[in-house]
């Protein structure tokens, strides 16, 4: 079996899709993206190509090595992305040659269903509260928010008190049974972090997602040894390379790799197992299309510390079958590959010309404040 042909598709609202063609009429697909960088994705996935046409697609594990470590210049958001949506692609065709699912492939299933958590948003705090409850009533045992608005560097402790008052009433909306991740999205300094977490521990969130950035290891390390709220981190780190300092130094007990980031299902699998050295949970990072959840689903289902998957959408629109989701899980798909069907038929006025970018956020004073 040979590879023929890449080819990449900028679909609405923002995801791109990968189609890797063989020789033996397989097709794998793939969901290489950079939020706001598709373009650019796009163009390093047909530079992969080059090296790609006319290789066994088979040999994941080999071509993985070959194009991580074939430049001398290695990882970094884009590449490591284009990446993981090409090995996503490879292992959905070597899935439908052996007419076996990937998590087959990769140990078999640890468990028999996947549980998903709903995101609870708004305009305004009526709407997040109308949303969490909804989520809820659907089944969902867990949810997550974001935080309103830009905080300052030091803010005031009105904005601390915000901040609370918009968790405590989701805590009161969904009770105690719901689990309910808090996302600060990097947005927030190390102070402000500690402030926050120590204000938000009465009422129990699940965790808190990106305390702070990621690029100083020893800042979430401080938030951490501070709160007794789990610490969630990974959306932005690549590869197990990327993780390694974050769990020997455990800044966070949750690991939230990307698997159209970090390199893929297997590099995500075996993020998952060093975890498991530091008995560090894994919730995968998925904002992204159906492609890219399908490849989560079969990662998440044989690995033994996986906690909960996000997901905004079920590829109602995409999917020729749209995955259910069953009182808050999704059960294991049994279809070879990555399970999935694209509805070429839907699909065809959603595609566009990848152009979206992301939302760009300002303090009050014009500086430039952390999306």
């Amino acid at each position: 079996m040979k590879i023929t042909r890449l080819e990449t598709i900028f679909v609405k609202p923002r995801w791109l899709f990968l189609k890797v063609h063989t020789d033996e009429g397989i097709v794998g697909l793939g969901e290489p993206i950079v939020e706001g960088r598709a373009q650019t994705v796009a163009a390093a996935v047909h530079e992969i190509g080059r090296y790609l046409i006319g290789q066994d697609p088979r040999r994941i594990e080999h071509h993985w090595q070959a194009i991580y470590r074939g430049q001398f210049y290695r990882g970094g958001a884009v590449l490591t992305s284009a990446l993981s949506g090409i090995e996503q692609a490879l292992w959905d065709i070597v899935g439908k040659w052996l007419g076996q699912p990937v998590y087959q492939l990769l140990g078999g299933h640890t468990r028999d269903k996947i549980r998903m958590y709903g995101w609870v948003h708004g305009d305004t705090y009526g709407d997040y509260i109308e949303s969490a409850k909804v989520s809820a009533s659907m089944g969902f045992t867990a949810l997550k928010v974001g935080i309103p608005g830009a905080l300052n560097i030091v803010d005031t402790p009105a904005a601390t008190d915000r901040v609370v008052a918009h968790f405590a009433g989701l805590r009161e909306a969904v009770g105690r049974e719901v689990d309910i991740g808090i996302d600060f999205h990097g947005r927030v300094s190390p102070s402000m972090a500690v402030r926050l977490a120590q204000a938000l521990e009465p009422y129990t969130p699940m965790f808190i997602e990106e305390p702070v950035l990621p690029e100083n290891v020893d800042a979430m390390v401080t938030v951490a040894r501070s709160t007794s709220i789990p610490i969630a981190t990974g959306e932005r780190l690549f590869t197990k390379w990327g993780f390694r300092e974050v769990l020997e130094k455990q800044a966070a007990v949750i690991m939230q790799p990307d698997i159209s980031h970090a390199g893929g299902i297997l590099e995500t699998k075996k993020i998952a197992a060093m975890a498991e050295c530091y008995y560090a949970a894994v919730a995968p990072h998925c904002p992204l299309g159906p492609i890219a959840l399908a490849a989560c689903i079969q990662m998440d289902a044989c690995i033994p510390n996986f906690l909960v998957q996000e997901h905004v959408t079920t590829g109602e629109g995409y999917l020729k079958e749209p995955f259910a989701i069953i009182d808050g899980y999704i059960p294991l798909p049994t279809k070879p590959g990555l399970g999935i069907e694209l509805d070429e038929a839907a699909l065809a006025d959603k595609v566009y010309d990848g152009s979206w970018e992301t939302p760009r956020l300002w303090h009050v004073d014009g500086s430039v404040a952390d999306w």
